[in-house]
């Protein structure tokens, strides 16, 4: 799959406001148990969020992704690696709901779902990541975010059952691993990631085997 990033047929996203009530909340490198005590989850949707604290030149765009990745680290195929111009995986377990090229409003900017039965047995781990829109040239980085946060909710009862709200303090960083849904003794964990990196999103897809 060729990475088209043309913008002209992308889909806006409505923010939808965080729930509350029995939210797991994580720091980062914390791991928690997804469905071991929820036997009936099934279908989620991952929130992304964040808030632009100083623009310098043009307007900030993040960017959320998602690496569908095997054992070797790798996605099980180009088709998924799921983002504003892939909005589904081919297995139709993992749905982008849309760009939002502003981060304005409350709630979250972007909106991932996810049927966990319909995830391919070959997929190990589901990767979160955010990453700002043609950072190098517009002298944009991740120093100039704050209040980023993920969240799982569960869609049947629309229950926000795990949030991590990132507190580290970047500088130079132009996309990050937010965080991670992996299977474990076949149940699914969550992990909070929080790992920046100085590239934009090509560095990730060069490190899961997208190019």
């Amino acid at each position: 799959m060729g990475l088209n990033f043309d913008r002209s047929q992308i889909n806006p996203l409505n923010s939808a406001s965080p729930t509350t009530g029995g939210v797991v909340n994580l720091k980062k490198g914390q791991r928690v148990d997804l469905t071991k005590g929820n036997p009936n989850l099934d279908k989620i949707h991952v929130g992304l969020g964040w808030d632009v604290n100083d623009k310098v030149g043009e307007d900030f765009d993040l960017d959320a992704s998602v690496f569908m990745v095997g054992a070797n680290d790798k996605v099980i195929d180009t088709s998924y690696f799921v983002f504003f111009n892939n909005l589904q995986s081919p297995c139709g377990s993992v749905k982008h709901m849309g760009d939002n090229r502003t981060g304005a409003g409350d709630g979250d900017d972007e909106q991932i779902k996810i049927q966990l039965s319909k995830v391919p047995q070959n997929v190990q781990k589901i990767v979160f990541t955010v990453s700002i829109y043609e950072a190098t040239r517009r002298g944009q980085n991740f120093g100039q975010v704050n209040n980023a946060y993920i969240r799982v909710v569960d869609e049947t009862t629309n229950r926000e059952i795990i949030r991590y709200d990132l507190t580290e303090e970047f500088s130079f960083e132009q996309s990050m691993i937010v965080g991670e849904i992996y299977r474990y003794n076949g149940e699914w964990k969550f992990s909070a990631t929080g790992a920046g990196y100085v590239e934009e999103i090509d560095g990730l897809c060069r490190r899961y085997g997208v190019l």
